[in-house]
């Protein structure tokens, strides 16, 4: 599929968050404009749903989509992945894109690696950077052997499929003059059958990558006890608590508080690293936090490097004067 050589088509295969539109996939149109000021072409998005009207893909067009293919029909009432890639590989098969970037949501997540099959083309997942090469192909760059490495990947078969996680990249501001091509198209059910819902999951109640506070530990609190003090001064400020990748791998939380390659991307208002050295795994995963303060007891620790405010001490010692300051601010009883 595509012409061979530069790219000239990128779809962004947007994603529905309720009503609203995924942030990943507001990212991901800033990602293919990028792309295409490099080397040329047009950026498309497609929207699936159950009464998605115009004014969802137009939100598209104003944050970088040149066109919308919009898909509104009840078939897609249900979460049922195989309709999504029943109608998504029809729709790259007319429109044979070069690239296909979806986010690396459960939905990307469950959706990507069908299309790539049916479609015969490899799937990049996980993705934290997209980049051109000096021939004009896309190198996707993804962490390796546990968040140890970066591979830098490139797809020999179009289109280019890639899922990207949220919180990596950029989106641009919207313009609402911006204008663009809306596309209706019509839906198929699946010939072959279809999954049938029989339930929902409880939704996790932690969501690290959006939380606008975060109070994240590291090997240097010393027992996972450590974490029911950063669970109070996190409570205290109203945000939620994070970690490094050693305690969730010594058992001491739970891999959806980790923060890093091989975790989650997190760009909070306030962070807090509390016994965390620094390791390139874990800086990378919030180093664009507005504020980082850190509080280790190592001056030399690689963190103090990116954070704007680093206390050298015990956090054991750092953490309940913060917490005790906090209270007599709010008139909170200790």
């Amino acid at each position: 599929m595509g012409d061979g050589g530069s790219f000239r088509k990128i779809l962004v295969v947007a994603e529905l968050k309720g009503d609203a539109i995924h942030p990943v996939t507001l990212e991901l149109l800033g990602k293919g404009r990028e792309i295409v000021e490099h080397i040329g072409g047009e950026v498309c998005s497609v929207v699936f749903g159950c009464n998605v009207n115009k004014t969802k893909a137009s939100e598209l067009i104003e944050y970088g989509a040149d066109k919308v293919f919009l898909f509104n029909d009840p078939v897609f009432s249900g979460l049922n992945t195989m309709v999504y890639a029943h109608n998504l590989v029809k729709l790259c098969k007319e429109e044979k894109p070069d690239i296909v970037l979806l986010g690396a949501t459960c939905f990307g997540r469950s959706l990507g690696p069908r299309v790539a099959a049916a479609l015969k083309t490899g799937l990049t997942a996980d993705c934290i950077d997209l980049r051109m090469d000096e021939k004009g192909e896309l190198i996707q760059i993804r962490p390796a052997f546990v968040g140890n490495i970066l591979a830098h990947i490139k797809t020999r078969t179009k289109p280019v499929m890639s899922t990207v996680r949220y919180k990596v990249m950029r989106a641009r501001d919207r313009d609402k003059g911006r204008s663009g091509l809306i596309v209706e198209k019509n839906a198929e059910a699946p010939p072959y059958g279809s999954i049938r819902l029989v339930g929902g999951a409880i939704p996790k109640k932690l969501n690290i990558a959006d939380a606008e506070i975060i109070v994240s530990g590291g090997r240097g609190l010393g027992s996972p006890e450590g974490f029911r003090l950063l669970e109070e001064l996190a409570s205290l400020l109203g945000g939620v608590v994070g970690s490094s990748r050693p305690p969730v791998d010594d058992g001491w939380i739970r891999k959806e508080h980790q923060v890093g390659y091989s975790g989650s991307i997190v760009k909070p208002r306030l962070y807090f690293a509390c016994g965390i050295s620094g390791s390139p795994q874990h800086l990378f995963g919030m180093k664009d936090a507005e504020t980082i303060v850190a509080i280790n007891s190592d001056p030399s620790a690689p963190i103090f490097r990116v954070a704007d405010y680093g206390i050298v001490g015990d956090l054991y010692q750092v953490i309940p004067l913060l917490i005790k300051e906090i209270k007599a601010r709010r008139g909170i009883k200790c």
